[in-house]
């Protein structure tokens, strides 16, 4: 199997790791915040990512003059992405959230076409808007609840700049790994990001009593499959595939996670949702073949 179809298998996979998260984060959110469950989730994958490290190499091929990048691959792709999603929330409904969020991959080809010259077809375009429609279908928006909210701009805003760290984190992460194989670069991204969130947690340290089984398992889980498989699997993919086709893939997850919903916790699907779900994973893979349409007549030219 070609490094790129193998890309996509693993993409595939790493869109049930994430969709299944959400599982798990919400028994974790219950004694943690947000950026405490961050900071135990990374510290977790840290561990799990080194220990492989050690039993693969022990080199250390960090080059100084790219520690900005890494550390602003740590700041906009964990930090302010995090924080901007999880704020945006007290402001507007998480369906309308979702949809803001699936202009990743929108957004991912305007900068592709402005900055790096490989502008977007039509297809590509229209299948990214057919992507946001299916997310609507299978989040269900409730129009009513978008009125007369005096704090839905501040939410749309706090969501818009989710949009753009994410892609900042997909753009910087492609160019770092160009110099650094995908372990080290996850490595390193994690690092940068547990020195970050070391003052907040010195200071919102949880309670002994916080650590109830639920919250450990579902970190557990979290830093295991989240972080280190998960990171490591978008780094590598970013690397072979690029950032446009790796952010598309982020628009899978309300699918996933509303079938997880559905099988682990009982909640319903509608007949729109489903049809959501279809008009996503079409649309995609719509875009994601004209994405490798347009690569190879690069290539070939």
């Amino acid at each position: 199997m070609g490094s790129r179809r193998l890309c996509y298998v693993l993409m595939a996979l790493l869109v049930c790791i994430w969709g299944l998260e959400y599982i798990f984060a919400k028994q974790a959110l219950e004694t943690f915040s947000p950026l405490s469950l961050v900071f135990f989730k990374y510290l977790v994958g840290f561990f799990v990512l080194a220990a492989v490290k050690l039993a693969v190499d022990r080199r250390i091929a960090i080059r100084k003059r790219e520690l900005p990048a890494l550390a602003l691959c740590a700041l906009f792709g964990d930090l302010i992405y995090y924080y901007c999603e999880y704020q945006s929330l007290e402001y507007i409904p998480v369906a309308l959230v979702t949809i803001i969020l699936s202009l990743v991959p929108l957004l991912s080809m305007i900068i592709e076409g402005v900055a790096f010259n490989r502008r977007p077809n039509l297809p590509m375009i229209l299948g990214a808007l057919a992507c946001m429609a299916g997310v609507a279908l299978v989040i269900g928006v409730d129009v009513g609840e978008l009125r007369g909210d005096s704090g839905k701009a501040i939410g749309c805003a706090l969501a818009g700049a989710a949009v753009v760290a994410w892609n900042i984190y997909n753009f910087l992460t492609e160019r770092l790994s160009e110099r650094y194989s995908s372990l080290d670069l996850t490595i390193y991204q994690l690092v940068c990001t547990l020195l970050m969130l070391v003052p907040y947690i010195l200071a919102n340290m949880p309670a002994a009593e916080d650590f109830t089984a639920g919250a450990v398992g579902g970190t557990l889980y979290l830093g295991v499959f989240g972080a280190a498989i998960g990171f490591f699997i978008y780094v590598k993919s970013i690397s072979v595939l690029g950032a446009t086709p790796c952010a598309l893939y982020s628009n899978f997850l309300p699918v996933s996670a509303a079938a997880f919903g559905w099988i682990f916790l009982g909640e319903t699907l509608s007949a729109l949702q489903i049809l959501g779900g279809a008009v996503v994973i079409a649309s995609a893979c719509m875009v994601i073949a004209q994405k490798n349409r347009l690569t190879s007549r690069a290539n070939a030219g």
